[in-house]
């Protein structure tokens, strides 16, 4: 290939991405590797530019695939978008830039919001013996947390304790089963520990109360109603017996 015609191919590029128009963000915080670390209740404050081509060309925002609806002058050569407050719902949402006439042409940045499990108070669980109960802790978090259980400080015994534990992203639990006052009765601790939040803790206080007996309420019912039918038919023979006695 021949140096002008490498010139001249080199030349068209160069026009053809002048006049599709070059997407830049900027970012405060700042972006790295596409990413944008923040806490919850910051302020993330996000601006596009068109750094090539038609200063008219429109922009437009979108968030996780979604239209964001901007204002009025706020569309073009360049467009600004605060997300303030930040939620937990923004943890790892898109927003992208991009020319509202050429969607190839945009860029892209994540969100990466930290935030602790909401694990707070101390509650009260009243059970009677030998039924069951569910423990449950928050533990949603960025970054995950570890979680372990203890029961008057102390960990769990599972082989004889009746305990299950189960957990997903979201959540830990701790199911009890055939609950006895003297093995489970106490304060079970639901403890996370976090890589940037430390070790933060929520208590239940499990109280075993003696087992009432059920009133048995629907074969009462049954039995009454066999009653009652059983004097009414009585009576209606009874009754029949005496008409014909007066004839």
């Amino acid at each position: 290939m021949s140096p002008a015609l490498t010139v001249l191919k080199l030349s068209l590029l160069l026009y053809c991405v002048s006049e599709l128009g070059a997407i830049r963000l900027q970012s405060s915080p700042q972006a790295n590797g596409g990413w944008i670390t923040t806490e919850l209740e910051e302020t993330v404050s996000l601006t596009c530019l068109v750094e090539a081509g038609d200063p008219e060309k429109e922009l437009e925002w979108f968030r996780n695939g979604a239209l964001v609806k901007l204002q009025e002058g706020n569309r073009l050569e360049q467009s600004s978008l605060c997300i303030n407050p930040v939620f937990k719902e923004d943890n790892s949402a898109i927003f992208t830039c991009q020319l509202r006439t050429d969607a190839s042409s945009n860029a892209s940045v994540q969100l990466d919001v930290l935030f602790p499990p909401e694990l707070s108070g101390h509650d009260t669980v009243l059970v009677e013996e030998d039924s069951d109960a569910v423990l449950t802790c928050n533990i949603h978090a960025n970054p995950q947390v570890t979680v372990t259980w203890l029961r008057d400080e102390a960990e769990l015994d599972m082989e004889s304790g009746g305990y299950v534990l189960s957990q997903s992203a979201t959540e830990a639990r701790l199911s009890i089963y055939k609950i006895k006052r003297g093995l489970h009765q106490g304060t079970y601790s639901c403890v996370t520990v976090s890589s940037k939040y430390g070790k933060i803790t929520k208590s239940f206080q499990l109280t075993v109360e003696d087992k009432t007996m059920k009133f048995p309420l629907g074969p009462i019912i049954a039995g009454v109603v066999v009653v009652f039918f059983t004097v009414v038919l009585a009576f209606i023979s009874r009754w029949n017996r005496i008409k014909q006695c007066c004839k």
